[in-house]
């Protein structure tokens, strides 16, 4: 099959999906909630999802890979968290009080995480990023966020900047000029570059903010000697060092990548599995930073950052989501042995199959993460987001058209993929054998 033919099989068995994508377009701008979930030529409408499946309105059933955005880590609507939730809405969703599932939950990250002395929750993770970055200039004094290019934190005024290729362009309407001279991009991986950025800024720099695996721009792990140069910096600056572990908390193991690769961040974020596929955000950290966040201080208010919060922060439905997804977690430590070794299965059965079909190709990812870049004259191998930015996404979209359309396979187009506990072997084998089938024609997915 050519590309067109995937076009018009994905077209004909998603006909009641393009009714609703054209209706939903004159709800929605651009017929979605979020600008990712569209792609062409529309997206499909879910209708349900259970374990490793989504199931559409046209009676479709998909593999998913994409697990909500990565945060499905048991799948979606495991029993263990589904029937607490159950009890919990006999008892309410928003209470707008404190409650003691608020505790537990932040204490058992407490107990995963040492270096989380203090929490504050929030509903999304933009909200964790934001709040992290005012701590960081409260206690600091100084205005100047670095980041690294392709580096997502949300969809914050504060940190929309070199999000998207090419860098240097705005990312949208409605950014501040202003906004854009206190946060300056590094060169993720070129640490020389990077220090020679920071350099420039040090008397104004008030904080270093990265995840520890670039997520949304590829995939991407850190070279060794990376992070930690960066966090000696911020130490030696005066500066604080912010992990952002939205993706990576508690995705490779029972706590946060910083434990595994021995950074010890000032603050740090997490998101998306603590929240058990509820929203969620928390800002974390040394109690030294998080004490900045005590609204009960008494005195001048000039003296402490009072972050204050949402009308949904802490509440007991999402609490209890995150709580028994965690203790599920901790209780069973296979089930990340099960998924990095599906992680890594899959890794080298993609990288063996594109080699035999002489496929210009670097598969990334590490533990339950993967993602495929193809590459080109520009791109030969991938070490940062501009690498990602500038291989053939083309064929990677119409490569993930390819699985959604003839093999029930789904990606969100351009995004990497993550195994939950639902998924299986088999379901790593379906994979290898649609890719191996995709490009026994080159042809089928090259662009034109």
């Amino acid at each position: 099959m050519k590309y067109d033919d995937y076009l018009e099989l994905y077209k004909t068995k998603t006909f009641e999906s393009m009714n609703l994508y054209f209706r939903a377009r004159e709800i929605f701008p651009g017929g979605v909630s979020h600008n990712i979930r569209f792609f062409k030529p529309y997206p499909f409408f879910t209708r349900k999802a259970r374990g490793k499946f989504l199931y559409d309105v046209d009676g479709n059933k998909y593999l998913d890979f994409w697990n909500g955005h990565w945060a499905l880590i048991l799948g979606h609507s495991p029993s263990k968290v589904t029937q607490k939730l159950r009890k919990q809405l006999k008892s309410g969703t928003l209470y707008g009080t404190a409650n003691e599932v608020s505790f537990k939950l932040g204490w058992e990250i407490n107990k995963a995480i040492p270096l989380a002395e203090n929490t504050r929750f929030c509903s999304t993770g933009s909200e964790a990023t934001m709040y992290a970055i005012r701590l960081a200039r409260s206690a600091s004094g100084k205005r100047v966020i670095a980041k690294v290019e392709g580096g997502w934190h949300g969809f914050n005024t504060n940190l929309l900047q070199s999000v998207n290729y090419p860098y240097e362009v705005d990312e949208g309407l409605g950014l501040i000029e202003d906004e854009g001279h206190f946060v300056e991009s590094l060169q993720f991986n070129d640490l020389e570059r990077s220090l020679k950025v920071l350099e420039s800024i040090k008397d104004d720099l008030a904080a270093i903010i990265v995840e520890p695996v670039l997520g949304g721009a590829g995939c991407i792990l850190p070279k060794n000697g990376y992070l930690h140069g960066l966090q000696e910096f911020a130490q030696k600056n005066g500066s604080l060092f912010i992990l952002d572990e939205i993706v990576t908390g508690f995705r490779f193991s029972y706590g946060a990548v910083m434990d595994n690769l021995k950074l010890e961040p000032d603050l740090f974020t997490l998101g998306k599995i603590i929240g058990g596929g509820l929203p969620i955000g928390a800002v974390c950290g040394k109690k030294e930073f998080m004490k900045l966040a005590d609204a009960t201080v008494e005195g001048d208010k000039s003296t402490y950052c009072s972050i204050g919060g949402g009308t949904f922060s802490a509440n007991p439905l999402t609490m209890k989501a995150g709580y028994h997804t965690l203790k599920t977690l901790k209780k069973d430590p296979t089930i990340y042995e099960n998924i990095n070794n599906l992680g890594e299965f899959t890794r080298t059965g993609l990288t063996k199959i594109l080699n035999e079909m002489k496929i210009k190709a670097e598969v990334t990812g590490i533990g339950s993460l993967f993602m495929i870049h193809f590459l080109n004259d520009k791109v030969r191998s991938i070490n940062s987001a501009l690498d990602a930015a500038l291989s053939n996404k083309e064929m990677l979209n119409n490569y993930n058209l390819a699985l959604m359309a003839n093999h029930d396979i789904f990606f969100l187009p351009g995004k990497m993929g993550a195994f939950s506990n639902a998924h299986d072997k088999k379901d790593s084998m379906k994979l290898l054998n649609a890719t191996r089938s995709i490009f026994e024609n080159p042809g089928n997915v090259k662009p034109s």
